[in-house]
């Protein structure tokens, strides 16, 4: 790979995941641009000067895919906003991975990366996702942040119709992967907190949610 500019979100989580994937990658010759929580456009494009020079700039996100409910979108969109050619990398897509190993049926979906954290909001939400499920048998896809996958877990199960379908799709390819499909009558009757393989918490794991009637 001769790519030794790279966007992250987190420096030094970015420089394991690079020695862990090649340990004979030459990292100390390698700049690294830290995202941050916040996105700013002036930053970014500054990141991208390298790009315009004619060198490979990698994007690397902390989980799931780049650019996707991801604050790489940003760079993306600076880059195609500026001709700047956009190349993505073949790899594992846990969203795939998701309504592959669900059994709810990929025929049609939709991602609807982070929902509402407030209460109230996310329970509208939810019935609406649910809605659309029940009306169109389009699968729905969402995320959360790990720490609050249990408090979306106990969500669902107050939020959605007792018949509804519910996928956790957890730690996909890894060695936490969780991956189950009941329906919400289902899910009242297991225990709580939820644990993934080799009884790992959940609450520290990328999660997926899918449902659908």
């Amino acid at each position: 790979m001769g790519i030794r500019h790279f966007i992250v979100e987190e420096i030094r989580s970015a420089r394991r995941f690079l020695r862990k994937t090649d340990r004979e990658f030459p990292i100390d010759d390698c700049t690294f641009y830290e995202m941050g929580k916040h996105a700013d456009e002036k930053q970014f494009s500054a990141y991208l000067q390298p790009l315009r020079e004619g060198k490979p700039v990698g994007v690397i996100s902390e989980a799931g895919c780049p650019a996707v409910a991801d604050p790489g979108a940003d760079i993306v969109r600076i880059a195609q906003r500026e001709g700047l050619r956009v190349v993505p990398l073949v790899g594992p897509n846990s969203m795939i991975m998701a309504v592959m190993s669900s059994g709810l049926g990929g025929q049609s979906f939709a991602f609807n990366g982070y929902l509402p954290v407030e209460p109230s909001d996310r329970a509208k939400r939810l019935k609406a996702l649910e809605s659309r499920a029940w009306t169109e048998g389009q699968t729905q896809l969402f995320i959360e942040t790990p720490f609050r996958n249990q408090k979306m877990f106990q969500s669902l199960l107050s939020t959605l119709r007792p018949q509804t379908r519910l996928c956790i799709a957890a730690g996909i390819t890894t060695a936490d992967e969780y991956i189950r499909t009941l329906r919400i009558s289902e899910w009242k009757k297991e225990e709580l907190p939820l644990k993934g393989a080799g009884g790992a918490d959940l609450s520290k794991v990328p999660a997926i949610f899918l449902i659908n009637k």
